[in-house]
């Protein structure tokens, strides 16, 4: 199998001391490509130095994660203005809204997410998209921009399955994680009614690993298991999923290789 992480956090803390073997191991399974989003200054460095130690393999985004939208967000702006007009990136990511911990900066997350969807339209990349505690509103302001060449994903998707629909009306795909996994998620009942050609695979490794490994560090090696939980659910091989979910991957991310 062919199979595309689309959203890896690979170049974090948690990978410092075994990144070659996580790598490997992924390698080994399937996954070909590894494709990271940025969350702000601080992560910039050690993401694009992942990057130029795996040349095609390892991808970088650009992007202001609405968890770092601060006091100082404009200037955590400029770095990513700066960024995008000095050399390519694959997406502009991850960015969006989230309620979930704090709303102090309610106002600021929508500037900064707003500004950086404008960002993506003038460069012709598509966007990643975090959201929590916050899906109608992202995809509200995704509506507000769509022009009909805008794309990307809505990552770590776990929403309803109107949400689903409403991300793939305005031409965007959903991202499929560990989460499918969870026994109360609720997703493998809304993934049902949602067609193949609209998913992509994901792991936001270190995060939400799926079972068997749910609390322990996620890995780009753990995506067959999102590829079985998705199999079955479809009643379809392993390998159509990853066929289907890896075409859906190149055709967003494919014009904008580094």
């Amino acid at each position: 199998m062919d199979i595309i992480d689309t959203h890896c956090h690979l170049y974090v803390e948690e990978f410092k001391d075994d990144i070659g073997s996580v790598i490997s191991s992924a390698k080994k399974v399937g996954v070909q490509r590894f494709y990271l989003p940025n969350i702000d200054s601080t992560s910039v460095e050690n993401m694009l130095n992942l990057e130029q130690r795996y040349p095609g393999v390892c991808f970088a985004m650009m992007g202001l994660h609405p968890c770092s939208v601060k006091e100082n967000y404009k200037e955590e702006l400029a770095v990513v203005a700066e960024w995008l007009e000095k050399r390519c990136f694959v997406a502009v990511g991850e960015i969006g809204l989230d309620f979930y911990w704090d709303v102090t900066f309610k106002r600021q997350q929508y500037e900064a997410f707003n500004q950086q969807v404008e960002w993506a339209k003038k460069y012709n990349l598509p966007v990643v998209i975090h959201t929590r505690e916050a899906m109608q509103e992202a995809i509200d302001v995704i509506r507000q921009h769509a022009d009909g060449k805008l794309k990307g994903i809505f990552h770590c998707f776990g929403g309803s399955l109107r949400e689903a629909e409403q991300i793939i009306d305005i031409g965007f795909f959903v991202g499929i994680g560990g989460v499918l996994t969870y026994r109360k998620s609720g997703l493998k009942e809304v993934l049902k009614d949602i067609p193949l050609e609209h998913l992509v695979l994901e792991t936001d490794a270190p995060y939400l690993s799926p079972v068997p490994f749910r609390g322990k560090r996620n890995e780009s090696a753990y995506l067959p298991y999102i590829v079985d939980e998705l199999a079955m659910i479809k009643q379809v091989s392993p390998e159509e999923i990853a066929r289907i979910t890896t075409a859906n991957a190149k055709s967003i991310f494919e014009n904008n290789a580094v």
